[in-house]
């Protein structure tokens, strides 16, 4: 932490776990971004290949479940290379993507399937375009912590009807959230139900799922669809 303030390791989220530092409810943005500068290359390859993942999958499926036909504008908050943007394409007429990572933004745009990528920390978001009808985070809040601030500007995101498809990973020992040993958080059931609702989101879906392998063992986690309510 003294040779490097910023903080691009995660010292300061490995002292946590250890006790010797304080509970923070977010991972320094240094530390996320530099994690993901260094796997872009190997990203897709490793994640897909190797650790089983499909959570793009399992989300285009609950979306379409949840609301069949077409999606006007689209916002896919935490890109990446863009393995949500490929499932997400073909049903919406607009679609854009927001990432921390520089080098993650470039593989996306290499893909040629994203009208715009922009390069953004989540924790700290704003978007002036158009009210979206989907927005979507496919393993993404596990680098968030709390969700109280990204999911209140998610709502302020979308049009009336709109769509929020994203996941966690499962916390199953009570409270809220927790960083696991991973340096990743998990969140509650009644936590993401909680602060959903508290935004005027109410879920369409909530389904268990296995969000990837993690040293040979499946990683819990939750796929979830809220719907903004209409204001009274």
């Amino acid at each position: 932490m003294k040779l490097d303030p910023a903080d691009r390791q995660g010292a300061a989220l490995k002292l946590q776990l250890i006790g010797r530092g304080p509970a923070s409810m977010a991972p320094p943005s240094a530390f996320v971004e530099t994690l993901f500068d260094h796997y872009a290359e190997t990203f897709e390859e490793m994640l897909v290949g190797k650790l089983d993942y499909r959570l793009p999958e399992v989300l285009d499926a609950a979306i379409r479940e949840a609301r069949p036909g077409r999606f006007r504008l689209a916002l896919d908050l935490g890109c990446g290379t863009g393995l949500m943007g490929e499932r997400l394409r073909p049903i919406v007429d607009r679609l854009e993507g927001v990432d921390i990572s520089a080098r993650m933004l470039r593989k996306a745009r290499a893909k040629n399937i994203y009208d715009a990528l922009t390069k953004a920390d989540l924790q700290d978001f704003s978007y002036s375009g158009d009210k979206a009808d989907l927005v979507t985070s496919a393993d993404v809040l596990i680098y968030i912590g709390g969700l109280e601030g990204f999911v209140g500007t998610v709502a302020g995101l979308l049009a009336q009807d709109g769509l929020f498809a994203f996941s966690v990973e499962s916390l199953a020992d009570g409270g809220d959230l927790a960083l696991q040993p991973s340096r990743r958080y998990a969140h509650s059931e009644g936590y993401v139900r909680r602060t959903l609702e508290a935004n005027g989101l109410s879920i369409v879906a909530l389904k268990p799922t296995s969000i990837r392998q993690d040293r040979r063992e499946p990683v819990k986690g939750l796929a979830v669809v809220a719907r903004k309510a209409h204001a009274a």
